[in-house]
C-alpha cells in the first residue's frame, strides 16, 4: 500500500498546539521547538491532522476535495461533535431502509448515482486503504445486459446440479457445495429462470433501472469489510434521497464463480466484487418499521476474578 507522505504544514500558520501530533496514527508529525513538523517517512493519508488543526495550517495533497462536493445537495464541512446528532432520527433511518423489490421505470439522474458513490467512500477502511471500486450500471439496458450474463451462469449451474452422480461424488470427497446448492436453491432458481423466459419478469434485479457494483482492488488490508461498509453507507444514503435498494447476493456469487462476466464488463481480473446493489425509485410504501429477531450479546469481563 502507498504510504507516501503527502502532509504539508505551513509554519507561519501553525500555532504549536500539538493537536495534529496527538491524533496522527502513523507518527508522521512531531513537535520541533514551538511548531509541528513533518518528520516521519510513512503516512496513512487519513486526514486526521487536517481535520483537527484549529489554525488550518495542515494540507494533505493526496486528498481530492472534489469527492466532498456533492452535485444534488449541499453539506457542511464542519465536523459534527460526538453526541450532537439525533440518535433517534439515525435509528429511524436505519430501521426504515428496507430491501426494495418493486421499482418505478423512472430513470435515475447520473449525478444522483455519482453522489451515492461519494457517500459510500465516507466509510472507514482498514489502514485507510480506500481500495474500493464502484462500477455503475446507469440505466435499465445496462442492467439487463449484465442480468443476461448472470442468468446464463445459473442456467449452466442448474444443468450441472441436476447430475446426481456428480453431486454425490463431490460430496464424497468433501466438496458438498453443489449438493447444498441443489437442495436449497435449485428449484427456486429454475422457477425464476423459467418465469423470466416466459413472462419477462426480472427475478434478479426486480426491474431496477440502475445498479452499483462495489468491489476492491488488490492491496487492501480487509477488502471485503471495506466494500461492505461503503455499501451500507450507499444503502442508507439512497433511502434518504428517495431511492430504494436491494442487495443482489445471487449476482455476487455469479461474479465470484464466472470470471467471464467481469471480463465482459471490462472489470480487471484482480478486482473482486463484494456487493451488487439494485437501485431505483420505489414502487412500494410501508407504514411501520419492523423488528428483528432477538439477540443475546455476550460479555467478557476478563479472566481474573
Amino acid at each position: 500500500m502507498d504510504r507516501t507522505v503527502y502532509t504539508q504544514i505551513n509554519p507561519e500558520q501553525c500555532i504549536g498546539c500539538g493537536a495534529c501530533v496527538r491524533v496522527c496514527p502513523s507518527r508522521t508529525i512531531t513537535m520541533a521547538a514551538e511548531n509541528a513538523v513533518v518528520s516521519g517517512d510513512r503516512s496513512l493519508s487519513c486526514g486526521h491532522c487536517v481535520a483537527v488543526c484549529p489554525a488550518d495550517a495542515v494540507n494533505l495533497t493526496a486528498l481530492d476535495e472534489d469527492v466532498s462536493r456533492f452535485k444534488t445537495f449541499l453539506t457542511e464541512n464542519r465536523w459534527l461533535p460526538h453526541g450532537e446528532f439525533d440518535t433517534a432520527a439515525l435509528v429511524r433511518l436505519m430501521r426504515s431502509r428496507r430491501s426494495c423489490r418493486n421499482y418505478l421505470s423512472r430513470p435515475i439522474d447520473y449525478a444522483v448515482i455519482e453522489d451515492l458513490v461519494k457517500i459510500g467512500i465516507t466509510a472507514p477502511s482498514g489502514t485507510n486503504s480506500q481500495k474500493w471500486t464502484f462500477m455503475i450500471l446507469p440505466d435499465r439496458s445496462a442492467v439487463l445486459e449484465v442480468s443476461e450474463r448472470i442468468a446464463a451462469f445459473y442456467r449452466r449451474l442448474n444443468h450441472i446440479a441436476r447430475k446426481t452422480w456428480l453431486r454425490r461424488l463431490l460430496k464424497l470427497v468433501g466438496k458438498g457445495r453443489l449438493d447444498y446448492y441443489y437442495r436449497e436453491y435449485y428449484v427456486s432458481v429454475q422457477e425464476a429462470l423459467d418465469a423470466w423466459e416466459k413472462t419477462g419478469r426480472d427475478p434478479l434485479f426486480h426491474g431496477a433501472p440502475a445498479a452499483i457494483l462495489v468491489g476492491s482492488e488488490p492491496g487492501a488490508s480487509c477488502p471485503m469489510e471495506d466494500a461492505l461498509l461503503a455499501t451500507q453507507n450507499i444503502l442508507l444514503g439512497a433511502h434518504s434521497m428517495g431511492l430504494g435498494t436491494c442487495l443482489i447476493g445471487f449476482a455476487v456469487e455469479a461474479f465470484k464463480n464466472d470470471p467471464s462476466i467481469a471480463r465482459f464488463m471490462n472489470i480487471p481480473e484482480s478486482e473482486k466484487i463484494y456487493a451488487v446493489i439494485a437501485l431505483g425509485y420505489p414502487d412500494e410504501t410501508y407504514q411501520w418499521t419492523a423488528g428483528r429477531k432477538s439477540v443475546s450479546p455476550r460479555f467478557f469481563r476478563g479472566s481474573k476474578i
